[in-house]
């Protein structure tokens, strides 16, 4: 693939997985929302029974609760490919800090090469079967009081994990860029170090 050509799909890549981050992290506002009222509820019963009877089963503990659940995990799925191309994620600083900017991106590009793609594409398949079936059989909560549509979450998090993918490959066409592509592009590209922390005329070959 041409530099240029490169270039464009790492920036589509990061901007891509960025934005499904950012969109994702509004999740914790009624993740808060709905844990609170939950916690409240309960110390006020008569007004829980007072909403289950007049506007719906939805205000019942259980449904609460298993909206907590599934508001977690779209949350916490969303938001792993804006981590990763952000370098957010959580590495072995103890190692990591240690070695030379280029040895890190051998580190990275062999982890992505190895472990990450592979690993992510596999967990992506398992992910999209597991959601199918889902739907396919109408799953609904195992409690008998609880939320219907068990497929539309498993789909957030099959999302999250093909997001996670893509940042895997931005990463991985950036550490080739910074190991095989011209020179004056590694710092530019580069996202093993943190932007506030990266030094544009570092040299540590």
């Amino acid at each position: 693939m041409p530099v240029k050509a490169t270039l464009l799909t790492i920036k589509f890549l990061r901007v891509f997985c960025d934005r499904v981050g950012r969109w994702g992290s509004l999740l914790i506002i009624p993740l808060i929302l709905v844990t609170a009222w939950d916690i409240f509820a309960r110390k006020l019963v008569w007004i829980q029974l007072w909403l289950i009877e007049n506007a719906g089963a939805i205000f019942q503990s259980t449904i609460l609760q298993e909206m907590e659940w599934h508001l977690h995990t779209g949350l916490f799925a969303l938001v792993l490919g804006m981590g990763y191309v952000n370098n957010r994620h959580v590495r072995v600083d103890l190692l990591h800090e240690r070695l030379t900017f280029r040895s890190q991106a051998w580190v990275e590009f062999l982890g992505c090469s190895f472990f990450l793609l592979p690993f992510a594409a596999l967990v992506v398949y398992f992910a999209f079967i597991y959601t199918y079936e889902s739907y396919a059989i109408g799953e609904i909560s195992a409690s008998l009081v609880g939320l219907s549509h068990r497929w539309l979450i498993k789909s957030v998090l099959l999302i999250g994990l093909v997001v996670a993918l893509l940042a895997g490959i931005a990463v991985w066409l950036e550490t080739v860029l910074v190991l095989f592509g011209p020179r004056e592009l590694r710092f530019e590209m580069m996202t093993l170090k943190r932007r506030e922390t990266a030094a544009a005329g570092e040299n540590d070959d």
